[in-house]
């Protein structure tokens, strides 16, 4: 089981290539940056976490280009998005991002997605809450028509263009892989159909994750797909050594520890707990 960290880097957080860094010193596999391009000051909905929506929803920098400092400053680390709101992003151009990231990277990409929880802000980006999903497969799908193909074309009900030439291609092959975030019973559906890889939040608690990596099991066996090849991230896990024994037990792939944006007299200690809990 490999373990990383998940941080919105900001401004007045560690930065992100000292962050790297020191999670390479420290025998980590990866760091995770999550994104919000805004947050509507009308606040409409709720926060999923519940009380108050912490400053970092709005505060962080764009993911691609803190996992690019991150991914200059070291040489083993991979970079994941945790998580990129792909319904607010236009798919041509996130295309060329995660293919430039991961080239650049040497093949270190990892491309976590989601759907989102915040109707107003993917609603300044033109996506409807009701049609998201709909939205996320057809972007990820036109997507790698242009990581796999010389001269790709996609035509959906969201995503349309006719065949075009768009390099560079990923390192890794056939892309890098992509990790849906999820806990439901249709997002466990939707990692078989399109999908690399399952990414829960350890909120959800690790009964249901434990039962949902079976159930996952179930609907790729039904649907022909090898389970060697689709990843399950805890994301946001508990760090307990009883937690963590169990979701290696299941076949838990990796686990993402939580930490603050924070500075760094805050987050280098955490790092170095989480390192002895790892070792």
């Amino acid at each position: 089981m490999h373990y990383g960290v998940v941080m919105f880097p900001t401004e007045y957080a560690i930065a992100p290539d000292e962050l790297a860094r020191a999670l390479e010193e420290r025998g980590f596999e990866s760091v995770w940056f999550p994104e919000h391009t805004h947050i509507p000051a009308s606040r409409q909905s709720p926060w999923p976490g519940g009380g108050e929506l912490p400053r970092d929803y709005w505060s962080s920098y764009d993911p691609f280009v803190a996992l690019m400092a991150a991914g200059v400053a070291t040489k083993r680390l991979k970079l994941g998005t945790g998580i990129c709101l792909v319904i607010e992003r236009d798919p041509i151009t996130m295309a060329k991002e995660v293919a430039s990231l991961d080239r650049l990277s040497g093949g270190r990409m990892l491309f976590g997605i989601g759907g989102g929880w915040n109707a107003e802000e993917m609603e300044n980006h033109g996506t409807d809450f009701k049609s998201r999903f709909r939205v996320l497969r057809e972007r990820v799908l036109a997507m790698k028509e242009i990581w796999t193909k010389e001269e790709a074309a996609f035509h959906g009900e969201f995503v349309n263009f006719d065949p075009i030439w768009s390099h560079p291609k990923p390192v890794q092959k056939p892309h890098p892989p992509v990790l849906l975030g999820g806990e439901s019973s249709h997002t466990l559906q939707r990692v078989v159909d399109f999908c690399d890889g399952w990414f829960p939040r350890g909120r959800a608690g690790d009964d249901t994750i434990v039962r949902g990596l079976a159930d996952l099991r179930a609907r790729a066996a039904r649907a022909g797909r090898d389970m060697t090849t689709l990843s399950v991230s805890v994301f946001g896990a508990k760090p307990d050594p009883a937690v963590l024994e169990r979701y290696a037990a299941a076949g838990v792939t990796r686990v993402l520890y939580g930490l603050p944006s924070a500075g760094r007299d805050t987050v280098l200690p955490l790092l170095d707990q989480y390192a002895r809990l790892v070792r």
